[in-house]
């Protein structure tokens, strides 16, 4: 593991309380509060640095993330021109958890199809979530919620806007 301290600010959740969220440089990232699971989310040491994700990767070859100690299945896309294109899937006790872009500072939680929150995060350990107020919101759905927004960032800009981006970036 890295030499950097991690920041760790409490975040005050609207239902699970204080959430703990603490990145040691790009190599790992922690989540932890009184009433959820903890995660860990951690890159490989030995491989490439992307220094567009906070956690130093999209490849999931390079990422191991845990639930209570237990492994799950942890699917970044790659990225590309789409908000899609960084989606972020994790598979945990028979649930299946999305978060994908959905506006230019947010992205979208689902489980197992459902939209159950939004989150703000530019990839650090300032996290901000707002639930469904009709969703039935699980501890672990925060635990997941906040270990990716943090590592993996949220929002993204539509393609449209991209697209126009790199025509005036062209222009002389």
């Amino acid at each position: 593991m890295s030499d950097t301290s991690p920041i760790a600010t409490p975040i005050e959740d609207p239902l699970f309380g204080e959430i703990t969220v603490r990145q040691y440089g790009q190599d790992r990232l922690e989540v932890e509060g009184e009433g959820i699971p903890r995660v860990t989310l951690e890159r490989d040491l030995e491989s490439e640095v992307d220094p567009q994700t906070a956690i130093g990767s999209r490849d999931p070859a390079h990422l191991t993330m845990t639930i209570d100690g237990a492994e799950v299945a942890l699917k970044p896309a790659k990225g590309g021109l789409t908000r899609r294109s960084y989606r972020v899937d994790v598979e945990y006790d028979g649930a299946r958890y999305r978060l994908v872009p959905d506006s230019v500072p947010s992205s979208r939680l689902t489980r197992d199809g459902t939209h159950i929150g939004d989150f703000i995060s530019n990839g650090d350990e300032m996290v901000m979530a707002e639930w469904k107020e009709d969703a039935e919101v699980r501890p672990t759905d925060a635990s997941v919620g906040y270990a990716l927004a943090s590592a993996f960032g949220t929002g993204g800009q539509p393609m449209w806007m991209m697209i126009a981006d790199g025509v005036s970036a062209a222009l002389p």
